[in-house]
């Protein structure tokens, strides 16, 4: 399970509109288990979201943001730095799924990591 694209998500201004986007481009199929949260099982093993635009970050994510799996989060975040990178958003329980944290490569791109329960 380490590393592997677990959740991936579109942060729209429009959710509607950005949702009937991806219904109509791929034919996705989307649940609404959350007001403003629209999640589909439909785009493979990962899970995709299109939701509203988070401020989870000091600067709104804009592009698609990947969230990779891993065993051990607090590790991963020491491999993190040790490599260069930098993290962007500590470990942040998210209930009934596990942990998430965002971190940044040493180019800048950001990237979610999660520990699930």
């Amino acid at each position: 399970m380490h590393g592997h694209l677990a959740h991936f998500a579109f942060n729209a201004d429009d959710v509607a509109e950005s949702r009937g986007f991806y219904e109509r481009l791929f034919g996705w199929t989307f649940e609404n288990p959350y007001p403003g949260f629209f999640r589909t099982s439909s785009a493979g093993p990962a899970i995709g979201v299109v939701q509203g635009r988070r401020a989870l970050l000091d600067a709104p994510t804009n592009g698609p943001e990947c969230t990779f799996a891993v065993n051990d989060l607090n590790a991963a975040l020491e491999t993190v730095t040790a490599v260069g990178g930098s993290v962007l958003m500590p470990a942040t329980p998210v209930d009934g799924v596990g942990e998430l944290a965002f971190v940044a490569d040493p180019g800048g791109n950001v990237l979610g990591l999660m520990r699930f329960d």
